[in-house]
């Protein structure tokens, strides 16, 4: 591998996961675009280079399993490594949620790309990781996933849609599970909310920009060697599960 850090962002062609991208590469580093759309990925890529940025596009679909390996195969062809992996793309499933009246089909559906996607992808690049000096790994998850905000009195975590919401939880879990495995290996792996962004996610009623939001991301992606893992952060610190 070269002597720049390379990274990966999932669902990087828009959004959140485009300033993850955007604050990497203004550090100096190589960052894979990862997105399915390979318009949107096109003009990600373009945009991320016009901005002096070292980009390139990853076609990457996180449900499928095919698409995960030729991901990974791709970044070990065009960079020689990976020594950050940021876990950001995800879907709501589409409201409303209700837990009474949700389709199975979109419970179903949420987790596999915000859960199964996260474990899909992560070790498909876990090879690469393993050979990096500094190995990161950032799942993007929220707020509203933490069962200890959800049960505290007076706080209001707005609607329930129970699939979104119970998919972060899940990912949250998963962080813990991989950051257990991974102890002692080097590999920091952690969960980051970036708060109520306006994304197209959340059809743009976010208070917080999608700079501010990848702020948090960003953070844990350069963490130093003794840095924490297996916890979730935002920008204000922990927060509780």
């Amino acid at each position: 591998m070269s002597g720049r850090t390379i990274a990966l962002v999932t669902g990087a062609n828009k959004g959140i996961g485009y300033e993850i991208a955007a604050g990497l590469g203004a550090l100096g580093w190589r960052i894979g675009v990862g997105a399915r759309d390979r318009k949107r990925r096109d003009t990600a890529v373009e945009k991320l280079r016009a901005a002096g940025a070292d980009a390139f596009g990853v076609p990457l679909d996180v449900a499928d399993d095919a698409s995960a390996a030729a991901a990974a195969e791709l970044v070990a062809d065009r960079a020689g490594g990976l020594d950050v992996l940021v876990n950001n793309a995800a879907i709501t499933g589409g409201m409303p949620q209700t837990p009474t009246t949700v389709d199975p089909a979109t419970v179903r559906a949420v987790v596999e790309t915000n859960v199964i996607g996260v474990v899909r992808v992560t070790n498909a690049m876990l090879p690469m990781l393993r050979g990096s000096a500094s190995p990161r790994i950032v799942n993007v998850s929220s707020s509203v996933g933490s069962l200890t905000l959800q049960t505290t009195p007076g706080i209001d975590m707005g609607p329930v849609p129970v699939a979104y919401l119970a998919s972060k939880t899940f990912l949250n879990a998963v962080t813990v599970q991989y950051a257990k495995e991974l102890s002692g290996t080097g590999i920091l792996v952690n969960s980051a909310c970036p708060g109520f962004t306006a994304t197209d996610l959340n059809g743009f009623r976010g208070v917080r920009t999608p700079r501010q939001g990848a702020a948090v991301a960003i953070r844990l992606a350069t963490l130093p060697d003794d840095g924490p893992t297996g916890g979730f952060f935002d920008d204000g610190g922990a927060v509780p599960w």
